[in-house]
């Protein structure tokens, strides 16, 4: 892969230098000699700014998650009072596996809010995106796909 493609497929908030794995065995460090300073600053930690969302990532996620988990939420909390209020003042029986499963639906696309709020935020930070985000979840769906796949097959 070039570096243009590796610049191209990494994240926009991801650190531009791959981290080097730690050496397995005392013994290997120790029967190899001591490089110049440039080979201890490839192999330091990242910091925690430089492995962090930024901030303006992170606050458009925390409002499409809010959006998009929140409204059917409160539909859901909102569909069990309504059945209450029509139970008891209005003589109105609903039957009760059909308030269950309006429930339940509507808890359901809350948790699945949680996941395409994060997934359909723009991951770059000069870039809004779109009010739905169909792109940016298509995108940022494809980038997970590929880390899954990368990471089986290192594992296996």
């Amino acid at each position: 892969m070039s570096a243009e493609e590796s610049e191209g497929s990494r994240l926009p908030f991801e650190p531009k230098k791959k981290r080097q794995k730690p050496a397995k065995t005392q013994s290997k460090l120790a029967a190899q000699p001591q490089e110049s300073g440039k080979q201890a600053d490839k192999k330091r930690p990242y910091t925690k700014e430089e492995m962090a969302i930024p901030q303006v990532v992170s606050e458009r996620m925390i409002r499409r998650v809010a959006g998009f988990c929140g409204v059917p939420t409160a539909l859901g909390i909102s569909a069990l009072v309504v059945s209450y209020l029509l139970a008891m003042y209005s003589n109105i029986q609903l039957p009760p596996i059909a308030v269950l499963l309006v429930n339940m639906g509507l808890f359901g696309l809350g948790v699945l809010g949680i996941t395409y709020g994060v997934l359909s935020a723009s991951w770059d930070e000069e870039r809004v995106g779109s009010l739905l985000g169909l792109g940016e979840f298509n995108t940022n769906w494809g980038r997970m796909v590929e880390v899954w796949r990368e990471t089986r097959q290192k594992n296996s």
